[in-house]
C-alpha cells in the first residue's frame, strides 16, 4: 500500500512520469443513525487504498474529506463546503501537480460531489490538464445509508455501525426521489436520514461489494498505462449509489 505521505520529495522526483496519483474525496455528513459521518471518506480511502495495493506505482494522496453534501442540510454532523468551493479545490490540486504524476484519479466516494467533480474535470481539461474520475458503482443497489454501505462498512469498520440503531429509511428507487430531493434535501424526503434499509447488511455481502469496486478502479488505472487518456477525460465509473 502506498501513502504519498511516506515519500520524500526526492524519491517522487525519481520517479517521475510513472506514478499515478489516487485522491480520495469523501464528505462529513449524516448517515442516519447507524453510521459515522465520515463513512463517505473512509470508503473512497479504502477503495484507493486497496487498489494502489494492486498496482505497481499508484500513490494514495491524504483524503479530500470536506465536499458538497448541502442536500443533508439540517442533520446534526454535517459539514459542506459547497460545490463550487469542492470544484475549485480539485482544479487547485490538479494545477499543483508536478510531471512526477503520470494520471490524476479522483476516487469520489460521494454522489453529492458529482457536478463538483465534473466541473473541475471540464475546467482542468480545457487548461490542457488531465484528471479522471472514478465513482464506486451499485446498479439496483439502495442510495444513502442503506444495504450498501451499510455492509462495506461493516466488512472494513464494523465497531463503527451502530447495528442496534439501523432502521429502514425511504426505499423508492432515487431516480423516483431526484427531484425532491434536490429541491428541499434528503430530510424532507426521510426524516431518519436513510434512502434504503439497512437491517439486512452483513460484512460478507460489504467485502463482495468491496472487491467489485477495487477490481474496477484497478483496470481503469491499468488502462491509463495501455492509452493515452485524452485532456479532461471522465472515466466515470458511477451508477445508483448517492452516498
Amino acid at each position: 500500500m502506498s501513502s504519498l505521505g511516506s515519500f520524500t520529495s526526492p524519491e517522487l522526483a525519481a520517479g517521475t512520469g510513472t506514478w499515478d496519483l489516487l485522491v480520495p474525496f469523501g464528505s462529513v455528513e449524516q448517515h442516519g443513525p447507524h453510521l459515522p459521518v465520515d463513512t463517505d471518506i473512509r470508503i473512497a480511502k479504502m477503495v484507493a487504498d486497496l487498489a494502489a495495493a494492486e498496482v505497481t506505482d499508484a500513490i494514495v494522496s491524504p483524503a479530500l474529506a470536506f465536499g458538497a453534501a448541502g442536500e443533508h442540510a439540517g442533520f446534526s454532523g454535517t459539514l459542506s463546503v459547497g460545490t463550487v468551493t469542492a470544484a475549485a479545490v480539485i482544479v487547485e490540486i490538479v494545477r499543483s501537480a508536478g510531471p512526477e504524476w503520470r494520471s490524476i484519479t479522483i476516487v469520489n466516494g460521494h454522489g453529492g460531489n458529482r457536478e463538483a467533480v465534473r466541473i473541475a474535470v471540464q475546467r482542468c481539461g480545457s487548461e490542457g490538464r488531465t484528471v479522471r474520475s472514478w465513482w464506486p458503482t451499485d446498479r439496483g443497489g439502495d442510495a444513502h445509508a442503506g444495504f450498501t454501505e451499510t455492509s462495506v462498512m461493516l466488512a472494513i469498520s464494523p465497531d463503527d455501525v451502530r447495528v442496534a440503531a439501523m432502521e429502514v429509511g425511504v426505499t423508492e428507487p432515487v431516480s423516483e426521489l431526484f427531484e425532491q430531493l434536490r429541491a428541499e434535501g434528503v430530510r424532507a424526503v426521510s426524516p431518519n436520514g436513510v434512502l434504503g434499509d439497512p437491517t439486512n447488511a452483513s460484512a460478507s455481502a460489504g467485502r463482495l461489494i468491496l472487491k467489485r469496486w477495487v477490481a474496477e478502479l484497478v483496470a481503469d488505472l491499468l488502462s491509463v498505462r495501455q492509452q493515452d487518456c485524452a485532456a479532461g477525460s471522465v472515466v466515470d465509473m458511477s451508477g445508483d449509489m448517492n452516498s
